[in-house]
């Protein structure tokens, strides 16, 4: 525990003196407040590393949270002032002095000074006598805080990864159903097709069959007919000796020819026929051959599709090695999550503690506000009853200005009207011309300041 030794008035001016600000006995003895409160920031900076820059933009933004509606309300230094208070208070409860209040940075007193003075200066001479331990601790706390940011950074990489292979697991799935579904209806259209190319293929060897039939058909009447004419070329001369045997000859040709035509025109229409025949069965050895291609691809298809499968089973052998993984993540999680409630207790406990604060604070600055209302009262009521008070006081001075002027008018007639009771006649002629005049001299004057001063009646 921390002894409390009271310091001399010297050895305290002297240490404040040390820390950069020019202090003396005498200033400890008629404290200042603006001197002291330079002092406290000072000390605040050394200890705590607070400032103006570090406790501006929380109070800013509590001020614009209470009064947001009106920002002015609160002056900028009285906004500082009471920051710096709250975090003075702290440290100065940490130094033993637990009576620190507002009035002793208002209104310091050469008691509570020594008293405070003293209590933050042993602590600063404790302090530098633990340095190694707090270095140690503060070295500690900082490597804790990275450790949890690191751990916090980690846990949302993993679930970032998780989520990925989650999403990349569903996708490879519905892939693989949707290639396995392709692939059987890509196979039972193959054994379709396989079914077809054998029909036309056994057609087409029917129709070549045919074919080769109709044409040896044609070639063998064909050389019939040659035959048939070099033999009645020969028998021709024959023929033309006896006319009734030429007759009969020629009518038994003519048979023949007619039958001979009827042959040829029947062979030409099996030949149309076959050219037909033929024709169709070129357009059927192009479909044939078109069902081959694509019998070629649906085998490369095929052949892609087995390595898909192959891929999808490396995919699957590599997504159960992640789901181990992503098991060893989950149980990190938990453990991490368990550490997080833990903080959040804490975090939870501060921000009571916090609110507990803020609420004393809102408190104390609704007092502060009742207290600035009643005064501006006050001050309006006051105002109000000077102004009323300096219109009296001009109206005042303008009628006592007028009677004095109405007097000493009264009295420069009632002189001249005593000069012109002499016997002489031309002194009366002159008083009665000097009386005429002045009596307009003060008609005008009258009217004049009448003009000026309308309520002086």
């Amino acid at each position: 525990m921390l002894m409390q030794i009271s310091q001399s008035d010297q050895e305290i001016a002297g240490c404040i003196s040390d820390i950069g600000v020019p202090f003396s006995e005498a200033d400890l003895r008629n404290p200042k407040p603006q001197q002291i409160q330079m002092v406290f920031e000072h000390l605040g900076d050394i200890l705590m590393n607070a400032t103006r820059d570090s406790i501006d933009p929380a109070m800013r933004a509590a001020c614009e949270d209470v009064c947001n509606e009106h920002p002015d309300l609160v002056p900028v230094d009285i906004r500082l002032m009471m920051g710096f208070f709250v975090s003075l208070r702290k440290m100065l409860i940490e130094c033993g002095v637990h009576d620190f209040s507002m009035n002793d940075l208002v209104r310091p007193t050469y008691e509570r000074l020594g008293k405070i003075f003293s209590y933050v200066i042993n602590f600063i001479r404790f302090r530098e006598g633990q340095t190694d331990a707090i270095d140690e601790n503060f070295s500690k706390a900082e490597e804790t805080k990275n450790r949890i940011e690191q751990l916090y950074t980690e846990n949302d990489d993993m679930q970032q990864r998780l989520e990925d292979m989650k999403r990349n697991r569903k996708a490879m799935e519905a892939a693989v159903k949707e290639k396995v579904k392709r692939n059987d209806e890509l196979k039972a259209r193959l054994l379709e097709l396989r079914k077809g190319q054998e029909r036309i293929a056994e057609q087409l060897e029917r129709s070549k069959a045919e074919k080769n039939r109709a044409q040896q058909q044609l070639e063998e009447k064909t050389e019939k007919l040659v035959r048939s004419r070099q033999e009645s070329e020969k028998l021709r001369p024959y023929v033309l000796q006896s006319p009734a045997a030429l007759q009969s000859a020629l009518t038994e040709l003519q048979e023949n020819l007619m039958r001979e035509k009827s042959q040829i025109d029947m062979l030409e229409r099996r030949t149309r026929a076959l050219q037909t025949s033929s024709d169709s069965f070129g357009v059927v050895h192009n479909d044939v051959q078109s069902c081959v291609k694509v019998l070629e691809e649906i085998a490369v298809e095929l052949q892609k599709e087995e390595e898909e499968d192959s891929r999808a089973a490396k995919n699957k052998e590599a997504l159960n090695e992640r789901g181990a993984s992503v098991r060893e993540v989950e149980q990190n999680e938990k453990l991490l999550q368990r550490q997080l409630a833990k903080w959040e207790e804490r975090i939870d406990e501060l921000r009571k503690k916090h609110k507990e604060r803020e609420d004393a604070n809102k408190a104390k600055m609704e007092e502060l506000w009742e207290m600035q209302r009643q005064l501006r009262e006050e001050r309006g009521v006051k105002s109000r009853e000077m102004d009323r008070r300096k219109g009296r006081i001009d109206q005042t001075e303008k009628k006592v200005s007028f009677v004095i002027l109405c007097t000493m008018n009264n009295a420069y007639r009632t002189h001249r009207w005593l000069s012109s009771r002499r016997p002489s006649k031309k002194r009366s002629r002159t008083h009665t011309k000097n009386t005429s005049n002045s009596n307009h001299t003060s008609s005008c004057t009258s009217q004049r300041w009448s003009r000026v001063f309308p309520n002086a009646r």
